[in-house]
């Protein structure tokens, strides 16, 4: 006996015939044959079952309860006169003697048809979010994520690493988004705020003493949506080691990622440990980002010397990017479509020119480098047939935009992108420091609890923007799974780290005081990453939308349509919490 039934609906086959069953579900469909002859399709979590309408009292009693319903049925297993091969139970069939309504579904007409739920409108999908999980494909997706976290658990188990909870509420930290924040009802002014990520509370675990840490994490952070990335909430397979570095958590995400992948993704090939290395700055030179796709074969060139002079004024005291690619046969109708989503992407122009059979410049801006012809075939290394993209502007603006043409050109074209594989890098070597696009001061360049290559020697001799700092990004098909770092845990090392960006030991104390003094206390060298689960899963299974794998996923705009969050609140909540709602006044 499994609850209520006797069988699920994915489970009689030919060997039940004869039996006495109960099976339970959702009444998907009826095809009615006539008054007294119809076929239902009974659906439960595990799959489906086709029950026999074959009297009139029974018709009657099915023709009064509305698809969607939840029914009953009990009944006695026979063969089917008509096979379903494509089914489980498609060898049989049962003949109900009583079918019980459970729970009505009261509304004759749905949202949208429940097979055909992805078609919808993808806030109408989310509103009625408990039909959409109906979906078969849907809720299949759910349960690959739920194997893949309990696999990741196992072998993070395996490897010797405790699984320990952090907290939720917590302060507010400056983590490089935006938080969100709780008042407090009992300390009137002050607030907690849910963490972007378990950062300080994994390093102080290993000053604590804990030797390999991790967590399924929940974070939280206030930011736009984007096809990877769920505003609001997220979770990573967050992890920390002591007495650890670079290498130690690359051989960890080795070992425990590439399986995973294989097992359950839509592509079985993954790449070969150890993953490639790539410097920060060369991604950028090569590929133009970084997270490159290296599923992609073209590499970008640097046109500068070359091209400057051309007589095209896009060109005229800008660095210029190139991208050279053989066996492009695409019409002038996709060019132009590329050039277009490559401005729209990166906000800068794209352009190109043919070198033909017969040797010769022709389209876009070849009438511009004729003259300079056999010294561009010769830098470029041209052969006949090779279409060549270009982008110009300030070095990091040329750079963006050769990384999204190289990206659009590969996804146009077979011969140069691998589609059916997962390719692994690391990025290394990220610079400590940068100059802000929007203060124009001196930054962190990525992460502030990292580790300057070199450690205090490099901080006070080399110049600021050449100090490298242990971070590292792993990326898998051009999306970024996660961020790590060794860890700054010397307190002498952190306090000049953070002077250079004008910031003293008062400014540290109280910007991070319990891992600070926890680090005054004798901390072990560390290091860890945290790769994103919601970006793994949809890799994994291959769409292109976060929300697709997460069960419960807010809009676009940070809404969830489902419950109506966010929404207004009552007055005495408010008051509860010390807090009033200033409303700005309409302007004339």
């Amino acid at each position: 006996m499994t609850q209520s039934r006797t069988h699920t609906c994915n489970e009689l086959r030919s060997s039940n015939i004869g039996e006495k069953v109960t099976l339970v579900g959702w009444y998907e469909n009826l095809r009615k044959v006539s008054k007294n002859l119809g076929f239902l399709i009974l659906r439960d979590f595990y799959g489906t079952t086709q029950i026999v309408i074959d009297t009139e009292d029974m018709m009657s009693i099915i023709d009064s309860i509305n698809n969607e319903s939840t029914i009953r049925v009990d009944g006695i297993v026979r063969e089917r006169s008509s096979k379903n091969e494509n089914l489980s139970t498609g060898d049989i069939e049962v003949v109900p003697g009583k079918i019980t309504l459970l729970g009505e579904c009261r509304h004759q007409a749905l949202p949208f048809e429940i097979n055909r739920s992805t078609e919808a409108d993808e806030n109408l999908r989310l509103k009625y979010r408990y039909l959409d999980l109906r979906n078969p494909k849907i809720k299949d997706k759910i349960v690959l994520r739920s194997k893949i976290i309990a696999e990741l658990r196992q072998r993070m188990t395996e490897l010797g690493f405790l699984e320990i909870t952090t907290p939720i509420l917590t302060c507010s930290s400056p983590e490089g988004a935006r938080d969100y924040l709780v008042p407090s009802r009992l300390h009137e002014g002050k607030f907690y705020a849910l963490p972007q990520a378990p950062q300080q509370f994994k390093q102080i675990l290993m000053a604590s003493g804990f030797d390999r840490y991790f967590q399924i994490a929940p974070c939280f952070r206030d930011e736009d949506a984007r096809a990877d990335r769920s505003p609001g909430e997220f979770y990573q397979l967050d992890m920390e080691m002591a007495f650890a570095d670079q290498e130690d958590v690359f051989a960890v995400n080795e070992e425990v990622l590439p399986p995973v992948f294989e097992k359950y993704g839509v592509y079985k090939n993954s790449s070969k440990t150890p993953f490639r290395r790539i410097p920060y700055l060369e991604s950028l030179e090569r590929y133009g980002t970084d997270k490159p796709d290296l599923r992609i074969d073209l590499e970008i060139q640097d046109a500068s010397e070359l091209l400057s002079d051309c007589g095209f004024q896009p060109f005229e005291g800008n660095i210029i990017k190139a991208i050279v690619m053989d066996q492009f046969q695409a019409s002038r109708k996709v060019i132009d479509k590329i050039c277009s989503d490559v401005e729209v992407t990166s906000g800068s122009k794209a352009y190109w020119f043919k070198y033909t059979e017969d040797k010769a410049f022709s389209g876009g801006i070849s009438k511009f480098l004729k003259d300079k012809q056999s010294e561009i075939v010769e830098k470029l290394n041209l052969q006949p047939g090779d279409f060549i993209g270009l982008t110009a502007g300030k070095k990091s603006e040329a750079q963006k935009s050769a990384g999204v043409l190289r990206n659009l050109l590969g996804a146009n074209c077979d011969a140069h992108m691998k589609k059916d594989c997962y390719e692994f890098c690391w990025i290394v070597d990220f610079p400590m420091y940068e100059i802000g696009e929007e203060s124009g001061e001196l930054e962190f360049c990525h992460n502030p609890f990292s580790m300057p290559q070199g450690g205090i020697d490099a901080l006070n001799n080399q110049e600021t923007l050449e100090i490298l700092a242990y971070q590292y990004d792993l990326v898998c098909n051009g999306i970024e799974l996660s961020s790590g770092a060794v860890r700054n845990h010397d307190p002498k090392i952190m306090i000049k780290a953070f002077n250079m960006i004008g910031l003293g030991e008062e400014d540290v104390m109280a910007k991070f005081p319990a891992m600070y003094n926890a680090f005054c206390f004798g901390a072990p060298p560390h290091a860890g990453i945290a790769p994103g689960i919601d970006r793994m899963i949809m890799l994994i299974t291959g769409d292109e939308s976060i929300r697709e794998i997460i069960p419960f996923p807010m809009n676009k705009n940070a809404m969830d349509l489902m419950m109506n969050a966010p929404a207004p609140v009552t007055e005495k909540q408010l008051d509860d919490v010390h807090i009033q709602i200033k409303k700005e006044e309409n302007q004339e």
